[in-house]
């Protein structure tokens, strides 16, 4: 389901600043090469994710959910100086490729690398977050949020990726286990008092939500 006309999609690319020479690498090889790459966060969401860690200007990043790199490099543009970027991958793969392109970049020494499972990792972090963004296994968002949500600093954010999963959450009845997932955690999200949120309908869906 095409949730935003195409045309629409390709005007806000063409009129997006351009990606650094590395991005744009590791945008190519993900197209052309990697088997899922409709998971890429591609250049307006890693422009948009870029400027919200610009305004912020984060201590400390957790993403959970690294994929071939994109994403985190997008988030460590904003950091403070000796700041830190917390990354975890599932995948020894991606993991792998992803570590290659940090070390490439000016800003590859701010980023440490996880690979393993989020939620046996993330217990083991102990840092009071500034940022989290959570691309990973759409089920266990809820799962996800719970964990990092007690360690996130009042008036922090928390930026989750594919809220609208293909315009899934929107058919009835909503089928299939991430779809499922997702609608579970978006309508978690909607009925918590203790956050402001709303959902920008950036590529596949990000909701922006601010503890208070």
């Amino acid at each position: 389901m095409d949730l935003i006309n195409p045309l629409a999609e390709l005007y806000a690319e063409q009129s997006t600043s351009p990606e650094d020479p590395l991005l744009q690498e590791i945008a190519e090889y993900t197209r052309t090469q990697h088997a899922e790459s409709i998971m890429l966060s591609g250049k307006v969401q890693g422009k948009v994710l870029e400027m919200i860690s610009c305004m912020i200007r984060p201590a400390t990043v957790l993403e959970i959910g690294t994929f071939t790199g994109y994403s985190a490099l997008c988030l460590a543009k904003g950091l403070q100086p000796g700041g830190r970027l917390h990354t975890i991958e599932l995948r020894e793969a991606d993991a792998t490729l992803a570590r290659g392109y940090f070390d490439r970049s000016p800003l590859g020494t701010q980023i440490i690398s996880h690979t393993g499972n989020a939620l046996d990792i993330l217990p083991g972090l102990e840092e009071t977050w500034d940022l989290v963004f959570i691309d990973a296994d759409k089920p266990a968002y809820i799962d996800y949020f719970n964990l990092v949500f007690p360690r996130l600093r009042k008036n922090g954010f928390i930026l989750a990726d594919n809220v609208l999963f293909h315009g899934q959450v929107l058919q009835e009845p909503v089928k299939g286990k991430s779809a499922k997932g997702i609608l579970a955690f978006n309508e978690f999200i909607r009925q918590r008092t203790d956050i402001e949120k709303t959902i920008l309908t950036v590529r596949d869906g990000l909701y922006l939500i601010r503890k208070l």
